[in-house]
């Protein structure tokens, strides 16, 4: 039985509609697929923003730390620094109070021809020459020289040697020290210095860390003392 157009018209107008269906659920599809890929990439997209801006801040945060510390590690240092400034210049002025304090030693003519007779008869046995030279202040000249008339004998008594000892009368120390002598061999070469400034400093420097201890208390980070 033929169809008609009639017929034909319904199907073929029916097929279009199969194929429009088709083609809007495909769409539909697409659309959908489109869309989920769009939300994917976005969610990525806004994760990888996130984690950056995160690490960006956490860097930020570490950096304003880390000079923090820069900051208060340099205050520390400074006040520190102050501190044994303070300390520097307190033990200065205590070594420039000893040293104003060694003038009036030799004020004291009994006292301190004793001292001269022990620096003298000390510089002896540290050299054991048996030749020497003596320097002084002009000054002391007479007073040394009562003094190596003294020691000489316990000189000779303690080593069994004797020893000739020369005053020089040409050099003299200087009349700004306070007072002591220097002792050289016979060639010049080795020289015992006993002045008074020079005992001061070898004193200083013995007792340094035991003055410090009792100025400042004992430095927690110091096993030993010097």
């Amino acid at each position: 039985m033929a169809l008609t157009d009639a017929d034909v018209q319904k199907q073929i107008k029916h097929m279009m509609g199969f194929i429009e269906q088709e083609a809007n659920e495909k769409v539909d599809e697409i659309d959908s697929k489109a869309e989920e890929e769009f939300n994917i990439e976005k969610g990525r997209l806004v994760q990888t923003q996130r984690v950056k801006i995160m690490e960006y801040y956490e860097k930020k945060d570490k950096q304003i730390e880390q000079h923090k510390k820069i900051q208060m590690s340099n205050l520390l240092n400074q006040a520190r620094l102050k501190v044994l400034k303070a300390r520097d210049d307190m033990i200065t002025d205590l070594q420039n109070d000893a040293r104003q304090r060694l003038a009036e030693i030799a004020k004291d003519p009994e006292n301190y021809s004793v001292l001269l007779q022990g620096m003298l008869l000390q510089g002896f046995f540290q050299l054991l020459e048996p030749k020497v030279t003596v320097r002084c202040r002009q000054q002391d000249v007479e007073m040394v020289q009562e003094a190596v008339n003294k020691n000489i004998p316990i000189y000779r008594e303690a080593v069994k040697v004797n020893i000739v000892v020369k005053i020089d009368t040409v050099r003299f120390l200087s009349s700004d020290i306070c007072g002591g002598v220097e002792v050289y061999n016979d060639n010049g070469k080795i020289k015992v210095s006993n002045t008074l400034e020079n005992r001061l400093e070898l004193i200083a420097q013995q007792m340094m860390p035991e003055i410090r201890v009792k100025l400042f208390g004992a430095n927690p980070n110091r096993k030993f003392l010097d």
